[in-house]
């Protein structure tokens, strides 16, 4: 099939956002190939504008860029999914414990207000929002810890772990929405912090625990069909 051009060229921020779409939603496999003469035909563009944004998705640990090669969606293994969540546990429980000790009212009610925006996401069926949220949770926890060096290890992690859930958990898996933040929020509130912590274990454990990375994987679709626009 013929890719099909859009009546007029897309902006950065629609590619982006189509391309992260269709990650999200499973429709580009991990290791696909997105070749750049392709992708400016599909956005009516030029491979200078698609090659700038390959280059943000590739920092967003979203694709990878292999030199001599090309770009390619992203495609975390095993072992690198068991890492990234061993290191979320160690960083967040240190940031949940020296948050318990700090929080004050307007942080409460900024963590208060993020889980709201995450439950409406949620109920509305966004699952590209809710993934986004669901790491900014993590980022606003960083940001009220005040830990510059924490914040900065944890921001990375998120970014991989939003790849990770996006691409492999399991659909059959029940998915907790924001209750789990509800909690943890709750737990930090009080300025209890050996149950925060565990909220935070349990979070992160139930997290890694949905993941199916031995999967069947989607097949391999025409990108023309998947990244053009809805008509």
């Amino acid at each position: 099939m013929d890719a099909k051009t859009t009546n007029r060229p897309a902006t950065d921020q629609d590619i982006h956002d189509r391309i992260w779409s269709s990650i999200v939603d499973r429709q580009l496999a991990p290791g696909t190939r997105l070749k750049e003469e392709h992708l400016a035909e599909i956005f009516n563009v030029n491979r200078a504008r698609i090659r700038q944004v390959l280059q943000h998705l590739a920092r967003d640990g979203l694709i990878t860029l292999v030199p001599n090669r090309g770009a390619f969606v992203a495609e975390p293994s095993i072992e690198e999914a068991r890492d990234v969540f061993f290191a979320r546990r160690t960083i967040e429980e240190r940031l949940v414990e020296r948050l318990c000790a700090t929080i004050d009212d307007q942080g409460a009610r900024r963590l208060r207000d993020h889980v709201a925006a995450e439950r409406r996401a949620h109920d509305a069926g966004d699952f590209e929002t809710a993934i986004r949220l669901s790491g900014a949770f993590h980022m606003l926890i960083a940001d009220l810890a005040q830990s510059q060096i924490l914040a900065g290890l944890l921001r990375d992690l998120v970014s991989r772990t939003s790849l990770i859930t996006a691409l492999y958990q399991s659909r059959s898996a029940h998915n907790c929405g924001p209750d789990e933040h509800e909690a943890l929020v709750e737990a930090i509130v009080a300025h209890d912090a050996a149950a925060a912590i565990e909220v935070m274990k349990h979070h992160l454990a139930h997290i890694e625990a949905q993941l199916d990375l031995e999967g069947e994987r989607a097949p391999a679709r025409n990108l023309a069909d998947i990244l053009s626009p809805r008509r």
